[in-house]
């Protein structure tokens, strides 16, 4: 096994799934919650993030103690009926996510530089641009040349969203009351719905599931890792619930109307008011930073996702390293980076909407697979889930489960 040398190294995977999980929706919710809830919701963030990390801990817990991904375990110990099932739902899902992606980093660039009159081209072009610009950092540079951009991005996304929350900061104590006072205003009736977007928008869906492959490409491949990932993950989702409690600040500053992309650039406009031209400029590059690796990442970690399946489903094999060079990976690749451009086509609205529907229903099926898979010693041994963990794992269950029929039902 690979060894941990530094500080740096061992929070490596877990940064890449805090940069991937922050999408432009994340950011549009934070901040119109922020907007329309105020500071005092700030707990949320909190909650929402660490109901991600348990989630995620489990899914390295499971690879960890078994030797296998999780696609592999749901493979071997429910049955390839159910792995087809999800491989329908990984297509639909990866073309929303591509096109919400795209949408927004063409949205965001066109902010910058406006140079098409119309802003539906502008968003059509620059959108096109970036997801070629990932694709082309994928395929040249692998692994590494991939985490060092992500962790620029990271860098980037983090400090000047962060600074642009502190040029803005409404009092250490109103902040300190809505992060640990729970609170949930009536809002018109819509505080509730509001707060459980708010829990349910912080950090990734599917991505998630990204984290077992990259920690593979690290060398942290047995159950004497295990603590290494659990610190890997806990400054990853740490950077995140600093990240979403940056935006809700940010979005409390200001009165702000819309949603996605539109949103971001709503909020920028808002902020130079404020703050002059110099902070409009910092949070658009922040926002960018955010989308954009959002973006690379899921270039870069879904097609090992598809390529893990192929292998279980056709090839047959039992090594549980993915060949990025292989056909499978690089097919998907080109796939999530071309097909969902036709998504630039409709609204940003509508694509993040369906996206959200979608994305929604992933979670409570993850929960509930961690359940079982991790629920049984003949499994994991010794690192079955505790009891505590499956409370933790249980709520979230309900929880994301009552998101995902209130979506789809609603």
């Amino acid at each position: 096994m690979k060894k941990i040398t530094n500080l740096f190294k061992l929070v490596g995977p877990g940064l890449l799934v805090a940069a991937t999980g922050v999408g432009a929706g994340d950011l549009a919710t934070a901040s119109f919650t922020g907007s329309q809830l105020g500071t005092v919701i700030l707990w949320a963030v909190l909650v929402g993030g660490f109901m991600k990390f348990v989630l995620n801990e489990g899914l390295a817990r499971w690879q960890l103690a078994s030797g296998q991904t999780f696609l592999e375990g749901v493979a071997t110990k429910f049955g390839k009926p159910v792995g087809w099932i999800f491989l329908f739902y990984l297509l639909l899902w990866s073309f929303f996510v591509g096109s919400a992606l795209m949408s927004a980093c063409g949205a965001t660039l066109h902010a910058m530089m406006p140079v098409f009159e119309s802003a539906a081209n502008g968003k059509i072009v620059f959108g096109v641009l970036a997801s070629l610009a990932g694709l082309m950092l994928v395929l040249v540079g692998g692994y590494k040349l991939f985490e060092n951009v992500m962790r620029f991005c990271i860098g980037l996304m983090f400090v000047t969203v962060v600074v642009t929350a502190a040029l803005i900061w409404p009092g250490t104590s109103e902040v300190l009351r809505g992060m640990f006072v729970p609170q949930i205003p009536y809002a018109g009736g819509e505080g509730l719905t509001w707060t459980v977007a708010l829990i349910g928008g912080v950090g990734g869906t599917v991505t998630v599931l990204c984290y077992g492959y990259w920690i593979i490409e690290e060398g942290l491949t047995d159950k004497s890792s295990l603590n290494a990932c659990r610190i890997d993950l806990g400054v990853g989702y740490l950077m995140t619930i600093v990240f979403g409690i940056a935006m809700v600040i940010i979005g409390s500053s200001i009165e702000v109307e819309g949603r996605g992309a539109g949103l971001l650039l709503t909020l920028s406009e808002r902020l130079q008011e404020p703050l002059g031209t110099t902070g409009r400029w910092i949070f658009l590059i922040g926002a960018f930073g955010a989308v954009f690796s959002s973006l690379l990442g899921v270039w870069q970690a879904v097609p090992y996702i598809f390529a893990d399946m192929w292998r279980l489903f056709f090839q047959r094999e039992n090594a549980s390293v993915v060949d990025t060079r292989a056909l499978p990976y690089r097919a998907y690749l080109f796939g999530i980076a071309v097909v969902p451009m036709a998504g630039l086509l409709i609204s940003f609205k509508e694509v993040q909407k369906l996206y959200a529907i979608i994305g929604a229903a992933f979670m409570p099926m993850l929960a509930l697979a961690l359940l079982i898979l991790n629920g049984r010693r003949a499994w994991t041994g010794n690192l079955k889930n505790s009891r505590v963990t499956e409370f933790m794992l249980f709520a979230t269950l309900l929880f994301f489960g009552w998101i995902a029929w209130q979506k789809w039902v609603g």
